[in-house]
């Protein structure tokens, strides 16, 4: 299924850079791994020839350096659809939307963000007050929030709708091991018409079916830290099944997880930094799964009693 936003099509789910940058939260520092800028290249011109053109980034992943790729890498292409997000600070500054926001075009090489988030929940009125100004100047095409609640969507819709703009798009943590936590915003989102933009649906790899109780993630990371050996050895009975699915379909496991959140009528964000993810991507946004299936892995996943929250959030 695709998307319309600001005229342009979006694929039925976007590609997710976090992983792409380097330095302060970037590759390295979250996931354990580096990736050099020729083989990135490479995975955007794979993706993009493959149909992907939405591609979701923000100002702290890698602290500019993933935007600034992605800048490079989107030349002459005046189809693609870039998001990308401002992560605010404790308290509002007269003036930081717009500066992060300029910054971000910037990188990115644009003159318009297709949809720019607000990262996080805090200080909504002013931010809200602040992108309103910038949508109505045409420097956002579309104006989202990321990581709030149903009362704090309700929120910035007030604000904006009072000054003269929508709220367009959530883009929130959402996998088997947060469902619950996130039924609510859901169901706000459907109600009101407002795209549901769902990251982490893989838990950065652990539902992925590439890793287990005996092949874990690297010790020193992120990821590491948020999902240890412990968690995987709760989660092995679901892991199992997500493999056992993945073997039914023909289809590589890490798209279980993508294809369940598909079901649950989320647009997913999925990071890939490979040129081998790209088909195995494609495969997964399109794959129906059996109600069966899904009510199964749902079951398995509470049964872990796995409850996955970033420190962000």
């Amino acid at each position: 299924m695709n998307y319309q936003l600001n005229n342009k099509t979006l694929t039925s789910g976007l590609v997710g850079t976090w992983s792409w940058g380097k330095g302060n939260n970037g590759s390295k520092m979250i996931f354990g791994q580096n990736f050099t800028k020729e083989q990135l290249k490479e995975v955007f011109e794979k993706a993009y020839a493959s149909g992907f053109n939405a591609w979701d980034t923000a100002e702290v992943y890698g602290m500019g350096t993933a935007e600034t790729l992605i800048g490079e890498f989107i030349k002459d292409k005046p189809d693609v659809f870039i998001s990308t997000k401002h992560f605010p600070g404790k308290r509002y500054k007269d003036g930081e939307t717009r500066a992060a926001l300029e910054a971000s075009l910037k990188r990115l090489g644009l003159s318009k963000a297709d949809l720019y988030f607000l990262h996080s929940p805090k200080n909504i009125e002013s931010n809200m007050k602040e992108m309103a100004e910038l949508y109505k100047e045409g420097l956002i095409g579309s104006i989202g929030l990321s990581n709030g609640n149903p009362e704090q969507i309700a929120l910035a819709c007030k604000i904006l709708e009072e000054n003269g703009a929508h709220l367009d798009a959530i883009q929130n943590h959402y996998s088997l091991f947060a469902m619950e936590r996130e039924a609510s915003t859901l169901a706000f989102c459907k109600e009101h018409g407002i795209l549901f933009f769902g990251y982490m649906l893989l838990e950065q790899g652990a539902l992925s079916g590439h890793y287990n109780k005996d092949h874990h993630f690297e010790t020193f990371s992120m990821r590491g830290l948020m999902f240890g050996k412990s968690k995987f050895k709760k989660a092995d009975a679901l892991i199992s099944y997500i493999c056992g699915l993945g073997e039914k379909y023909s289809i590589d496991s890490s798209q279980i997880a993508i294809a369940w959140g598909v079901s649950k009528g989320i647009i997913p964000i999925v990071g890939i930094n490979k040129p081998r993810h790209v088909e195995p991507l494609a495969k997964g946004l399109n794959l129906e799964l059996a109600d069966e299936e899904i009510s199964r892995l749902e079951e398995l996943a509470l049964a872990t009693g796995i409850k996955q929250k970033g420190t962000w959030e």
